[in-house]
């Protein structure tokens, strides 16, 4: 909700790409659930909003294109965004064991 007196700021889009997908797709239906709450609850509202900052974002260093990662408990969720367009793409989610290989 926007503070009283300033404008809203408009709203990044997110896109799901395939490979996000189909990792989320491979884990076993425990974790998977427990990340869908995750993501709907409390990722996809902050990167809607800003993101590029938060306690649990941060931007990788030697990516190009640039690129972030969200902590959620033992995951990565990694992104790329499109500051022009306004859209933020998931790239891809992994165990944290295996995110940085």
């Amino acid at each position: 909700m926007p503070r009283p007196g300033r404008a809203a700021l408009p709203e990044f889009r997110i896109f799901e790409t395939a490979e996000f997908l189909s990792r989320l797709k491979r884990m076993e239906p425990v974790r998977r659930e427990f990340l869908e709450r995750k993501i709907k609850a409390y990722v996809y509202p902050r990167l809607r909003q800003e993101p590029c900052f938060g306690p649990q974002i941060r931007k990788l260093r030697g990516y190009s294109p640039d690129t972030w990662r969200y902590r959620i408990g033992d995951h990565r969720l990694f992104y790329a965004i499109d500051q022009k367009e306004k859209i933020v793409y998931l790239l891809t989610i992994d165990d944290r064991k295996d995110a940085y290989r």
